[in-house]
Formats: structure tokens, C-alpha cells, sequence
């Protein structure tokens, strides 16, 4: 179930769904059953490796997306620095993103979600200027092969970590990219949230890509995931802007049912 807002054809939504599809062979089922839930989303998680190879995998679940109306994104592999020292590393970090853009499209996703790097004892101007010339290069790449999905920086929760939302909105205006806000992760870095400042830099953009989960942190930022407290899910709910097309992935260990946890508090506002 997709949230609307506003009755006219200027309405906007909210779609709410987790972070995971599961094994390649219960994921058509697995869709199945978000969609009987309610939830309209749903990220594929490469996150230790790009685990759907195969053209008629991608194929039936590019369908089964279709026919729910979930629409699906993908978190790349964790293994990302576009920052290296290693020049290696850096080919192989951008090989990966593009891989998952490669099956994205046979998928029918709509954003490849990123962790662009760590500072590597590297200045942060120079680190900004180096993942910068990467993520130009990526989508180079995306755009001769005429691929339609989009990358997405996200923002990071620990603070050695390339990713305040200052640094995410810099990139978007300067290379074009996407993003994805994670509001936990900006809790765990910044130690809150400042809705305020989160709107002045992303308020232009009509879509936001979203994470969204309960976060334990310390002085140095994210420690992890926990389920979502009932006050932090009003929270996000209450300020997230309502003129948007909002996609909220849970990353939760609970994800599935704290999707739907949100997915009635946003009906019950």
C-alpha cells in the first residue's frame, strides 16, 4: 500500500519497505507476502555480493514487482571506497557499483544506494574531489549504456566516514547523482536530527530515497541497527515532508514487521 497525499494530480506518497528480498528462489513469494502486508518497497541487498545473477531470475522478479506495485532499489556491496590510496581499490569499488547497476536494470530497480568512502587519512577537500571524480566517471558509464537507474550516496553514520548530509547534498548538486538520507545515520553522526537543515538541503528534490531503523551510537557515531522505537517512528512521520515522493526502507533487524509498524502509524496520524 502506497500512502497518498492530497486528492488532485499533484499528490504525493509515501511507500514503506524493507531492506532485503531474501534468496533468489523465495523472492517472487517474498514480494508476495510484503505486498499482502501492505508495503510498497523493498531493497535488495547486495551488500556482501550481488547474489542474482541469472536473466530469468531478474526477469520474474522485475515482474512481480510490476504486478504489486513494490518498487525495488538495491544497496550495494559494503566493500566500497572510492577513496582509496589503491587505485585497485577504487576500480574495483566502481566495478561493483556498476555491476549492481547492470542487473538494477534487468531488475526494474530505480536507485543503486552507495557508501562512497572513507577519509583514509586523506584531507576531506581532497577526499570530496577524489569520490567526486568517481561518481562523475560511474555515471558516465551509466549513461552509455543507456541505462535508466540512478546512483544514490548515502549519508553515513559514523564520523571518520565520508557522508554528512552536507557532504551528500554537495555531491548531488555538483555531479548529478542521487542520494539516500538515513535519518538514523544522521541521529548516530550528528546526534540528532536537524529536520531543519535536512530540508534546506534536500527540499528542492521531488523524490527522497530513505532509510529508516532504531540506532544505538557513541561519540564516534553508529554502533547499530535495533528496532525502531514506536516515539522515533512519530518522529520521522511527523517531520518528513508531505509534498514528496518518500520511499522508506527499514534496516531494522525486524525490518519487515517495522515497515509495517510505520506503515500504520503513517495511517493512524
Amino acid at each position: 500500500m502506497t500512502i497518498h497525499f492530497g486528492n488532485n494530480k499533484e499528490a504525493h506518497s509515501i511507500r514503506f519497505g524493507p531492506a532485503g528480498l531474501g534468496p533468489v528462489k523465495e523472492s517472487v513469494e517474498n514480494l508476495e507476502e510484503y505486498h499482502k502486508l501492505g508495503l510498497s518497497a523493498c531493497e535488495i541487498a547486495f551488500t556482501y555480493g550481488i547474489y542474482i545473477h541469472d536473466d530469468k531470475d531478474a526477469a520474474a522478479i522485475k515482474f512481480a514487482a510490476n504486478r504489486l506495485g513494490i518498487k525495488l532499489s538495491i544497496h550495494a556491496p559494503y566493500y566500497i571506497n572510492l577513496n582509496s590510496k589503491e587505485k585497485k581499490k577504487i576500480e574495483d569499488s566502481k566495478k561493483r557499483i556498476l555491476d549492481c547497476c547492470e542487473i538494477g536494470e534487468k531488475l526494474g530497480a530505480y536507485r543503486v544506494v552507495f557508501h562512497a568512502g572513507f577519509f583514509s587519512g586523506i584531507d576531506k577537500e581532497e577526499s570530496y574531489q577524489n569520490i567526486k571524480k568517481e561518481i562523475v566517471d560511474i555515471m558516465a558509464s551509466i549513461k552509455q549504456n543507456r541505462w535508466k537507474i540512478k546512483i544514490a550516496a548515502e549519508t553515513m553514520g559514523k564520523i571518520n566516514v565520508f557522508g554528512s548530509v552536507e557532504e551528500i547534498s554537495r555531491l548531488v548538486q555538483e555531479t548529478g547523482c542521487s542520494f539516500c538520507i538515513d535519518f538514523a545515520h544522521i541521529e548516530a553522526r550528528d546526534k540528532k536530527i536537524d529536520w531543519e537543515k535536512i530540508n534546506e538541503l534536500f527540499g528542492n528534490y521531488p523524490e527522497w530515497h530513505c532509510h529508516f531503523s532504531g540506532i544505538v551510537y557513541g561519540e564516534k557515531g553508529e554502533r547499530h541497527h535495533i528496532k525502531t522505537p514506536k516515539e522515533k517512528w512519530k518522529e520521522i512521520l511527523k517531520n518528513i515532508p508531505k509534498n514528496k515522493e518518500i520511499i522508506i526502507i527499514n534496516e531494522s533487524p525486524d525490518n519487515i514487521n517495522d515497515s509495517v509498524d510505520g506503515l500504520r502509524l503513517m495511517k493512524n496520524l
